[in-house]
């Protein structure tokens, strides 16, 4: 179990979080319709974090097991560059990922749902299940949200970590100070 002080501490050296997609941002169900497009639902407070955390001046990632060309889109819209899809080895990706940006794990905070993500969640300086993660996830996870995949879990996860190294007031004054 980790302490309050342990979260502070693994919050602090974070400067890139990496998440899964259908089950994180999204509540990980999948609408195709009678032409087989498929659709996805966000939560919009999701991405309001995702340009909060881009504003404190760092990265945002994806990678997900599944490719779809929604995820794609919502990728651009966000300004998300990093993005990995159609990965059965998400430990791999990571490990490209750190080698492309030269991080270290310790500076990745990791969200994720289910077993594909444990390995990731595991390795990283924070690893963040979602409420509704599987047991086994929940169990490894540094952090659990109290959001579900999908209803702003991500958001949460951004607040968490930018009011850990207090700079949440900062990336937020645009909109509290008018």
């Amino acid at each position: 179990m980790t302490t309050s002080v342990d979260l502070k501490q693994r919050c602090q050296t974070i400067e890139l979080l990496l998440a899964d997609v259908d089950g994180v941002m999204t509540d990980g169900g999948i609408i195709l319709d009678s032409q087989g497009v498929e659709t996805k639902r966000f939560h919009i407070r999701d991405g309001m974090g995702i340009r909060l955390w881009h504003k404190a001046g760092y990265r945002f990632g994806l990678i997900t097991g599944r490719s779809s060309h929604m995820v794609k889109m919502r990728a651009a819209e966000l300004g998300i560059d990093i993005l990995r899809q159609g990965i059965d080895d998400k430990s791999e990706a990571l490990r490209q990922i750190l080698r492309e940006l030269g991080l270290a794990a310790r500076s990745v905070c990791y969200l994720g749902d289910d077993l594909p993500d444990l390995p990731v969640v595991r390795s990283v300086g924070l690893g963040v299940a979602v409420a509704d993660a599987c047991d086994e996830l929940r169990a490894a996870a540094h952090w659990t949200t109290s959001a579900r995949g999908g209803q702003g879990a991500v958001r949460e996860t951004i607040e968490l970590i930018l009011r850990h190294q207090q700079r949440w007031d900062d990336v937020i004054q645009a909109y509290t100070s008018k």
